[in-house]
């Protein structure tokens, strides 16, 4: 494994590793890719006259593939080579989104066509996360882990939520939603050229006296995940609590926020950009921040209060008219939700032993997205139902409480005394 000799600050130390700058720059294309998706799916709907009912469709849609392959997805990353499976899944991507650019162009697009290019990048990205997960370990040292992780996270806010989106608002105030289709299928694309300079790094597992069956083979790997799953309090409490959080915020932030925008602030695509971009500067910034600190000593404890705090602001996006309030109040989400998540990630690949790593990082995105197809179907109709504001309230403040509830119940404060993995 080559490494660059040149000092670095600590939040860049991974990049000395040859193996991890080109997975980042596969990555950094990758996310770019996924921001333009995100505005540019949403204001395709709503050129072809969809509203939030439509909206609701395709992004479930693309949550219900995410969930059918997430637990495959982790057996496949401690069997095959994870690099094989990150190819195969930015080239899917490319080609089910380049299918639909050219029928935008050729004013063909459809609502259902969306729906299953959505279900289609869910199904690969299911695939993908455990697989990322699981490589990043075999690329680097432990003690370049927490840093990586907040690389990963600044640049997933960044690109996801700001950079990506920003442009996407751009091109379609430009010219039109198609073209920013293309550009995202062009990222995806690029994103797959990259992967063929990273070497295959051998499965860090002995498969001896597994069962050869497919089927069988299977099934011994998901009950040997949840098995640990089972065995682990402090990780099937943080799941519990991250499905409901899901269940609670998810539809609000992606269905409900572009028409908050639009009917309460009086803005469009550039708009919308400017809130996710918040989000993802927010992000940026606190992946940035906890990944350049040593691992907090009460890391369990912190990470869950962080989610739980950064759901607060969310109240905000339902409630102001004023366009300033809701990119700050995304701001502050996004850096806190970030920061948590790099503690998280680096939790899972300190404490989980590799040869489960791909499956429980599997089992970590199965369950945690586990009521995001129902978050996204129901946020239409229970806003309808109840109103704006009182959804977007109940979103935002009972995070918090399940945050506690989880940190109490699995007694967190003493399995992170009990297991330190902060050097004093």
């Amino acid at each position: 494994m080559r490494v660059l000799p040149t000092a670095l600050p600590t939040a860049l130390t991974p990049l000395r590793h040859r193996q991890f700058r080109v997975l980042v720059s596969s990555l950094l294309l990758s996310l770019t890719g996924a921001g333009l998706l995100i505005v540019a799916m949403v204001w395709q709907v709503v050129a072809l006259g969809g509203g939030p009912g439509e909206l609701s469709l395709v992004v479930s849609a693309g949550a219900v593939g995410l969930l059918c392959t997430a637990l495959v997805g982790g057996v496949l990353a401690d069997r095959v080579p994870q690099r094989r499976i990150l190819f195969a899944a930015e080239l899917t991507k490319t080609i089910a989104i380049g299918i639909v650019a050219a029928l935008a162009w050729t004013g063909h697009l459809q609502v259902w066509h969306l729906a299953v290019a959505a279900l289609a990048g869910g199904v690969v990205d299911g695939l993908y996360y455990p697989a990322y997960s699981a490589l990043v370990p075999a690329l680097l040292p432990p003690e370049a882990l927490l840093p990586a992780n907040g690389l990963e996270g600044f640049a997933r806010t960044l690109m996801l939520n700001a950079g990506g989106p920003a442009v996407a608002g751009a091109v379609i105030a430009a010219t039109s939603p198609a073209a920013a289709l293309t550009l995202t299928a062009c990222c995806t694309g690029a994103a797959a050229a990259v992967l063929v300079g990273l070497p295959t790094t051998p499965v860090r597992r002995d498969l001896a006296g597994a069962p050869t069956h497919p089927v069988r083979a299977l099934l011994y790997d998901l009950r040997e995940g949840f098995g640990y799953l089972r065995a682990t309090p402090w990780l099937h409490a943080t799941l519990a609590y991250a499905s409901l959080l899901v269940l609670l915020i998810m539809g609000p932030f992606e269905v409900l926020v572009p028409f908050a925008i639009k009917d309460r602030a009086g803005g469009g695509p550039a708009e919308h950009a400017m809130v996710l971009a918040a989000f993802g500067i927010g992000g940026a910034l606190g992946s940035l921040v906890v990944s350049s600190l040593p691992l907090p000593r009460r890391y369990l404890s912190a990470m869950n209060l962080m989610w739980g705090l950064g759901c607060l602001p969310i109240i905000v996006l339902g409630l102001t008219r004023s366009l300033p309030l809701m990119v700050a109040a995304a701001l502050v989400t996004g850096f806190t939700f970030n920061g948590a998540t790099v503690i998280w990630g680096t939790l899972l690949q300190r404490r989980v032993p590799s040869e489960l790593l791909g499956r429980v990082s599997s089992l970590d995105f199965f369950i945690s997205l586990a009521f995001m197809p129902l978050s996204m179907a129901l946020a239409g109709p229970v806003s309808t139902a109840i109103g704006l504001n009182t959804t977007f309230v109940l979103a935002g403040s009972l995070p918090l409480v399940v945050a506690v509830v989880a940190i109490l119940a699995a007694r967190m404060p003493a399995d992170e005394l009990a297991h330190p993995l902060r050097r004093e």
